[in-house]
């Protein structure tokens, strides 16, 4: 064990000045790298810099390391074991490099394609693609480079080659086990392909109204109006219908109903209407459109359609027309404003003649229906009927 150990110790000074002249290496590159992009600046390859300036700094060290091992006079067995650790820590850089460009390439993208644009479907749907598809890499590199490090092993391989073996049942476990995190990650790769929602998409479901906020390989933030977050399992949007209001476009229809008295002039209405879309900033002048779409028992019903370029700024186009159309029908038309009509209907309140007291119950009814008869309420009338109510009481 001594032995070995001091075999450990001969090839650590070649180890330490690889160490440090591939640091330096590494060092130098990055300074010159950057020298040229001051240069010639560019975005893109600035992020590609900042992503892949860590492998870099590991990798040149890793590769000077295992270099210098032809100098080192060691004994077989430790220079195996140095040798082995050197690679297992170079399959992970180098695993740790390539997600780095592919974060570099989905920055790329990212630079290029804003989706804070007004037309922003192509950018979405790339963006969607992109990071999707990123995340299935990067994955798939985690697992490739973890099998590659434990085979490395040769214990690990005797293992793998009895699992091979009995593979028929423990693929059957493994997959029931899995089961759920697999259809996950197909619908993440259907998602990623169809695209039935994309990023930045105003989606309503169950009732909530939001955004896409992140896809995952396994689940979707749909960030609400109110920000709240509901998160959902991206197999959701396989196998459940839900509203996607930017599928092709982000333009919309807003709709609005009013109710109205039948006296309302609909010319001088549908004049105001169009005047209050005229001075919007919400409206984009494709759609006005003002219809009686219903006719109730005492009131009629206006609709009210109209454009916008996307479906915050048809909410905000619907509340101005609200507040705008009735402000102007309570200053212009306030008759015309919903109200209950009731109408008294004088042989509807008369009693059979058999009744000696019908006959002034129908006058005082009829002085009510007809406002003419004021002359029924004077002081003698009333004080009359008082008597005679209190004699029917006595008697």
């Amino acid at each position: 064990m001594s032995n070995l150990f001091q075999q450990y110790v001969k090839a650590l000074p070649a180890l330490l000045v690889a160490l440090v002249v591939g640091i330096a290496i590494a060092f130098a590159v990055i300074r010159l790298t950057r020298w040229v992009n001051a240069r010639h600046p560019n975005s893109v390859r600035t992020a590609a810099l900042r992503r892949l300036r860590g492998p870099v700094r590991a990798l040149v060290p890793l590769l000077l390391m295992i270099a210098s091992l032809h100098y080192v006079k060691a004994a077989v067995s430790a220079e195996m074991d140095i040798r082995h650790a050197i690679w297992i820590l170079l399959i992970a850089v180098v695993a740790w490099g390539l997600a780095r460009l592919v974060e570099s390439i989905e920055d790329a993208v990212l630079y290029y394609y804003h989706i804070d644009a007004v037309d922003n479907l192509k950018a979405r749907r790339l963006q969607t693609q992109i990071r999707v598809f990123r995340r299935i890499i990067v994955v798939v590199i985690a697992l490739i480079a973890l099998a590659v490090i434990l085979f490395s092993f040769p214990s690990v391989r005797l293992v793998g080659a009895g699992v091979l073996a009995s593979a028929g049942i423990l693929t059957i476990i493994a997959g029931i086990a899995v089961q759920p995190v697999a259809s996950n990650v197909i619908a993440g790769i259907q998602i990623a392909v169809s695209q039935p929602i994309r990023l930045d998409d105003v989606v309503v479901i169950q009732g909530h109204w939001g955004r896409v906020e992140e896809i995952s390989l396994t689940y979707v933030v749909v960030r609400i109006w109110d920000l709240r977050r509901l998160v959902l399992p991206i197999s959701y949007f396989i196998t459940n219908p839900f509203e996607n209001w930017t599928k092709t476009t982000s333009d919309i229809l807003g709709i609005v109903h009013i109710e109205l008295d039948y006296t309302a002039p609909v010319a001088a209405i549908r004049e105001q209407y169009l005047a209050i879309l005229a001075s919007s900033p919400d409206w984009d002048g494709s759609v006005a459109r003002m219809q009686v779409t219903q006719l109730g028992v005492s009131t009629m019903q206006l609709r009210f359609v109209m454009s916008s370029p996307d479906s915050s700024r048809s909410w905000n186009l619907e509340c101005e027309l609200r507040e705008k159309m009735i402000l102007f029908l309570q200053e212009k038309y306030p008759e015309v404003l919903p109200r209950v009509r009731a109408e008294m209907v004088p042989s509807s309140l008369k009693f059979a003649p058999k009744d000696p007291s019908a006959d002034e119950f129908t006058k005082v009814a009829d002085g009510l229906a007809d406002p003419r008869s004021a002359y029924l309420f004077n002081e003698s009338t009333m004080a009359t009927g008082a008597q005679r109510s209190s004699s029917r009481s006595k008697s």
